[in-house]
């Protein structure tokens, strides 16, 4: 399908009741959720949708991360679409382009290729009260219109680059994990890892065999817990393609298994923490025997406050003779390496930036103006709000997936993206059926939900140690605070009296 139009089709009076290129609906991202809403669209009858991608290709974090190493920390059978599970997965925990694979196969399996505009990246957009509809504007000027948006952009998409001074001064060469150097050979080189998080626990085993030397910079050690990955056998996975029902008991199983972890993760409780801590330290001594390097790696916060890191082999590659861990702080990168606080230098060749991505959620993509011409990035100046997530009020026909407080501390990140796609999907076969010009939700549902959702923040751990999570006035705006299948019981159906619905003939019902 081509771009959504602006002409006569567009008006009020041509929307049908059929899923038609006169109800255009724009996906922003080509990554899980925009091709899961793609999906339930088509499979709702609804065809008149464009997903628009900056990127060349689809796959978003899983054709952006290719490090050695890449792979996914939450179980295959999980970590795919409900709705499109996967049997031929060869591996409990999948590689990057092993995900990639399955994305590219969906596209091909719902013919969405024509549904597709790569290379398009949207910078504003902007919504007319009167015909119902938004106006986005592309990098190279196009204006397109919509009756519906779905945001699926993501919250973690760009790189985030330390803040060293000299950064830019280093001779050797310099990457980030998400914009690897595949043509730059590590063999043999002298080389430096940024970071000790979750792309760095990957990596850093992964090229430690090939270097002559790499040190690794920590600033802050985190708990790490053993990933006990496993190969499935051809006969495992013809045996799952045979009997679909195993596959779901799988995905069930891996599920509730992270549900009942839960707790110990997320929880602001100490004994619930320490039954994590001791698993995680039990981890550590079987993999360092020196207890110096053991102290340097025990983190000093509580367990689940950052992110808990997966592996198998991470700690152990700092047994290795060639890999050094230097925890003294960075005072500067020079053109030949790195100066540590206590005036060691490090010569290096090649510099890699474990340090993760900008948080997404910390203003708008890019200018966004809603119902009166207001601003997003001025209405999220204080922290990203949204009602569950997906809705945001003054911002009506469009929908969020994994917006404010809708990332999980301990489980799939999809089980919540498929509840915001049912509710999007029912909103606008809403929208569409009755012929309404929008429904925005109201401002009392939206306030009353957040602030129930900051009450319960105070019971959860992050708020005890500083990290990404965290807005500069200490709020997480970030992450869903209790168990997934509490945000998908609540969130999964669209309740018309929490929306202001306004029909063309200027008639809006009254909130109640």
């Amino acid at each position: 399908m081509n771009a959504p139009r602006s002409t006569a089709s567009d008006s009020p009076g041509s929307v049908r009741a059929t899923g038609s290129r006169e109800f255009p609906i724009a996906i922003l991202g080509a990554g899980f959720g925009g091709i899961g809403m793609a999906i339930q669209l088509r499979k709702a009858g609804i065809d008149s949708f464009t997903l628009f991608e900056r990127a060349d290709e689809i796959g978003g974090t899983w054709r952006d991360n290719t490090y050695p190493g890449a792979a996914c920390d939450v179980p295959s059978h999980a970590y795919s679409l409900s709705f499109e599970q996967y049997p031929g997965w060869r591996r409990k925990f999948s590689p990057a382009d092993e995900i990639q694979a399955y994305l590219l196969r969906l596209v091909e399996k719902w013919k969405l290729r024509d549904h597709l505009r790569l290379g398009t990246e949207i910078v504003e957009a902007r919504f007319d009260e009167a015909a119902g509809r938004w106006t986005l504007r592309t990098q190279g000027g196009e204006s397109v219109h919509a009756r519906a948006v779905v945001s699926a952009v993501g919250g973690l998409v760009d790189p985030a680059l330390p803040d060293i001074p000299g950064l830019e001064s280093f001779r050797g060469e310099r990457f980030h994990t998400a914009r690897w150097n595949h043509d730059y050979d590590l063999t043999g080189r002298r080389v430096g890892v940024i970071g000790t998080g979750a792309s760095a626990v990957q990596v850093v085993p992964s090229i430690a065999p090939q270097v002559a030397r790499l040190t690794v910079f920590q600033r802050t050690p985190g708990w790490v817990v053993p990933k006990r990955d496993a190969v499935y056998s051809d006969r495992t996975r013809k045996l799952l393609a045979r009997m679909p029902g195993l596959l779901h008991l799988s995905r069930g199983f891996q599920y509730w298994m992270s549900e009942l972890f839960g707790p110990i993760v997320f929880l602001d409780a100490p004994r619930l923490s320490a039954i994590g801590e001791r698993l995680s330290l039990a981890h550590l001594r079987a993999q360092v025997k020196d207890p110096v390097l053991r102290a340097k790696l025990r983190p000093d916060f509580q367990f689940g406050c950052k992110r808990i890191l997966i592996s198998d082999d991470y700690w152990a590659s700092f047994e290795r003779d060639n890999v050094e861990l230097v925890c003294d702080g960075i005072e500067e990168i020079v053109p030949e390496g790195i100066r540590t606080r206590d005036g060691t230098r490090y010569e290096l060749d090649a510099l890699i930036l474990a340090t993760g991505f900008q948080l997404g959620l910390a203003k708008a993509p890019f200018p966004i103006y809603g119902r009166h011409g207001r601003s997003l990035d001025e209405d999220w100046s204080t922290g990203a709000v949204a009602y569950k997530g997906l809705a945001i009020s003054g911002y009506p026909n469009w929908f969020l997936l994994m917006g404010p407080n809708t990332g999980p501390g301990h489980t799939s990140v999809l089980v919540y993206t498929e509840a915001q796609i049912r509710h999007a999907v029912a909103a606008i076969r809403a929208l569409r059926d009755q012929q309404l010009r929008y429904v925005d939700v109201r401002r009392d549902v939206q306030d009353r939900y957040n602030q129930q959702i900051q009450r319960r923040m105070q019971h959860m751990v992050w708020p005890t140690c500083h990290s990404w999570y965290l807005s500069p006035d200490g709020t997480n705006h970030s992450l869903y605070p209790g168990f997934a299948f509490e945000y998908v019981l609540g969130a999964r159906r669209f309740q018309p009296r929490e929306y202001e619905l306004a029909r063309f003939d200027g008639f809006t019902a009254p909130s109640q």
